[in-house]
């Protein structure tokens, strides 16, 4: 080969070698899979998984951003926003997040009739789901406490809250999961991050793909351990969706053979006796999700099943139990496609609630 043309080709054939592996190296990078994990509001733990362009974690930022709100929303955390609102009968905020969930508690409250409550904390306290674990709860007792519960006397703007009946209790411990998921996965999207899964104690929020480019598949819990020894009870791909689960099969307690679980009633004042053992819901936010899960809780299967009917960009997978015991699955039609796996059948129209 000539020498003049060697030496301008030899050059070229460098700059082609080092723009492949330069190619290769953000092709690679762009497939990165990040994981964080940890643990908030106490002992709840947490895991998030995004695909990363840059390979940067943000662990630090994730955990920062759930101490924050902690420090705002946490009825364990003595010194938090909520704590001083229930000290107190009025708040003027200091962070961002006070007003977003009580404009969301308050839509839900109204959907759902009153079945989700965030005001219902006494009653929670007095049958011992509370921080003391303790029972006291009585006729008279749950009359009395009755006047303190109701969303509606709870006036608030963007700026402050005011309670309309002095010594009303907040407990957002029914939607905070499913905000603090939103929250991860909002501060994770103003990354440039599409591709991601925030769980925090079972609530879950997922957008664009895992790392084998297909939808996220997360698993449903199974309530009934007891008759099967599966410990999920569905499977569902989820793409720019959220979910949230409630249920009474784990928090419960029994006295001279009566159990009692722990979904308070906010219009009896009592725990709730019916059939429906875990609703799992979809929405677009997780603490819409969240709030609705435990309303379900609430209504029981039939009234939830009718909410759904009414709210079809809402979805629901509801397990409950038959007259006979035997076990049974409402899913509503907007998810049906995204079902992966269903140990219980479906009920049929014989079944059906």
């Amino acid at each position: 080969m000539d020498p003049f043309v060697r030496k301008r080709i030899l050059p070229l054939l460098f700059v082609i070698a080092l723009f492949i592996v330069v190619f290769v190296r953000r092709n690679s990078s762009s497939t990165q899979v990040i994981m964080l994990q940890g643990t908030t509001m106490g002992p709840i733990p947490y895991h998030v998984k995004y695909i990363s362009a840059d390979g940067v974690s943000y662990q630090n930022q994730v955990d920062s951003l759930l101490r924050a709100f902690n420090q705002s929303l946490s009825t364990y955390v003595a010194d938090s926003e909520i704590s001083r609102f229930n000290k107190a009968d009025s708040l003027a905020f200091e962070s961002p997040l006070m007003f977003p969930v009580l404009e969301a508690s308050k839509s839900v409250y109204e959907m759902t009739g009153g079945a989700f409550d965030p005001t219902v904390g006494p009653l929670v306290n007095a049958w011992g789901f509370g921080p003391n674990k303790q029972p006291s709860a009585d006729t008279a007792k749950v009359d009395s406490l009755l006047s303190f519960v109701g969303f509606d006397m709870i006036r608030f703007t963007s700026a402050y809250a005011v309670k309309e009946v002095s010594g009303m209790y907040l407990d957002f411990s029914a939607v905070a999961k499913g905000y603090a998921v939103d929250l991860v996965g909002n501060f994770l999207a103003s990354k440039s991050i599409s591709n991601y899964m925030v769980e925090i104690g079972g609530e879950v929020t997922c957008r664009g793909k895992n790392e084998n480019g297909e939808a996220w598949l997360i698993g449903v819990d199974n309530p009934k351990l007891d008759i099967t020894n599966e410990n999920i009870a569905a499977t569902v791909s989820l793409d720019n969706r959220a979910m949230a689960t409630s249920g009474n099969y784990r928090n419960f307690y029994e006295v001279d053979g009566k159990k009692y679980a722990h979904t308070i009633d906010p219009v009896s004042g009592r725990p709730v006796q019916h059939s429906l053992l875990s609703a799992s819901v979809f929405a677009r936010d997780c603490m819409t999700a969240d709030a609705l899960a435990t309303a379900c809780m609430v209504m029981g299967v039939e009234k939830a099943a009718t909410l759904f009917d009414a709210h079809k960009e809402l979805d629901a997978i509801l397990i409950y139990s038959g007259d006979g015991g035997e076990i049974h699955t409402v899913v509503t039609a907007g998810i049906k496609a995204n079902i992966r796996y269903l140990l219980f059948p479906e009920a049929s129209t014989s079944t059906a609630p």
